[in-house]
């Protein structure tokens, strides 16, 4: 590998030129294939954290990769101002890949989720007939459903919301995996949806009650509201399943992919909805110059038939089990315990001699391994879902001789 600029500079650049709104490990990353990573010295790395789970099909997948170029050399942007030749036939290929009517394209997760709080807004007036403004969404403590400034607006972490104000209103926090709660709150009749993350991957991982999806959808039929899932960092195929609703035979009303829809090769995200939903949007009420390009388009089908094709949802369940088994057979007290589906884990690191999850992940980069804390006690543990049972069981030993060298 051709080394064009150290380590220490590439740090010292991003330092200086760019703002400092991340906290990243003091690793330099120049390549990537598969489930690993080489700095810009050469070193190897296993990718324990696949870009928040957009690189669910590895890093620099062939099939994905070749269709992006292969697009990129015909045609790259139009605007929805025109039809395209390969839009439509994404929108037919991710619809009927995900069982829904209609799909609404865009860029990035925070965009879809800022979409589907738009679309349920628009469906409460035009079809449940809530007072104009009015319309209330509910939502979850602990969420993490992007940093606008509407997202934000319904987030209760302080380092995302302190000092961004005046907040978006419309929303209505309650606690997580508390059915009492939604029942209640459902009881308003200007609820028009509730938007809910099956499993919480920003807050450690956090795996609700089995059956809080599916009774919470029953919960919003029954007082027709529509049941919103975020499945951004939880879908195609990280948990075990192609969704995570779809360990409890739910279909969200709206549903809410990015990341891994493009297999973390280009900005790709989509809503999914039927009908009776989607077409409450008419033209000039919601678009993006570059959602469904046709680069995208032909990235989004690449990347949903590699899922399909190397059945990524099987590889996550066995996988994700046998990661769970090796992390409790770690002789550390460091380690308080691993919760997760699939390959979405967190295991939870007790601090000891003042050593804590942060420390924890820089001993596992120095011994090739590379993953990151989330809420400070928690480290996140998303392999791509291509890794092999033997190269899992490699990392597995790393992760093991790293928490253990602090006995």
């Amino acid at each position: 590998m051709k080394q064009t600029i150290t380590a220490k500079q590439a740090m010292e650049l991003e330092d200086r030129y760019g703002a400092h709104n991340y906290h990243p490990l003091p690793v330099v990353l120049a390549k990537g294939e598969g489930p690993f990573m080489w700095d810009v010295d050469g070193k190897r790395y296993y990718d324990f954290l696949s870009a928040y789970s957009a690189v669910n099909q590895g890093h620099c997948h062939p099939a994905i990769v070749n269709a992006m170029i292969e697009q990129a050399k015909t045609l790259t942007l139009t605007s929805r101002a025109f039809y395209n030749d390969a839009l439509g036939v994404f929108e037919k290929f991710a619809t009927e890949f995900f069982g829904y009517d209609k799909l609404l394209p865009m860029n990035t997760g925070a965009e879809g989720v800022e979409t589907a709080i738009k679309l349920c807004r628009k469906w409460a007036y035009e079809k449940k007939g809530v007072p104009e403004n009015q319309a209330k969404i509910i939502v979850c403590q602990n969420n993490f459903h992007g940093r606008t400034t509407t997202i934000i607006s319904l987030s209760t972490d302080p380092d995302a919301r302190g000092n961004f104000g005046p907040y978006t209103p419309g929303f209505e926090i309650i606690p997580y995996n508390d059915l009492k709660a939604l029942e209640k709150a459902l009881e308003d009749p200007n609820v028009a949806g509730f938007l809910v993350e099956p499993i919480q991957g920003e807050a450690g991982v956090f795996v609700p009650d089995d059956g809080y999806m599916a009774k919470s959808s029953e919960l919003c039929k029954q007082k027709n509201v529509l049941f919103i899932a975020d499945e951004i960092q939880t879908g195609i195929a990280r948990t075990g399943r192609l969704l995570c609703c779809d360990h409890e035979n739910v279909k969200p009303d709206i549903l809410i992919l990015g990341k891994a829809l493009s297999g973390g090769v280009y900005p790709v995200s989509g809503v999914f909805a039927n009908d009776e939903i989607m077409l409450c949007i008419k033209p000039g009420q919601h678009g993006s110059t570059f959602g469904g390009n046709p680069i995208a388009a032909k990235v989004g089908i690449a990347a949903l038939t590699v899922v399909k094709e190397e059945k990524l949802a099987e590889k996550s369940e066995k996988l994700g089990k046998i990661f769970r088994e090796e992390i409790m057979k770690i002789n550390s007290d460091m380690v308080e315990g691993v919760r997760g589906k699939g390959l979405l884990n967190a295991v939870v690191i007790k601090p000891k001699n003042g050593k804590e999850a942060w420390d924890v992940c820089l001993k596992m980069a120095e011994n090739g391994l590379l993953a990151k804390p989330t809420h400070r006690h928690f480290i996140r543990f998303a392999p791509p879902l291509i890794i092999t049972e033997e190269q899992l069981m490699d990392a597995m030993r790393i992760i093991r001789e790293s928490v253990e060298s602090f006995n």
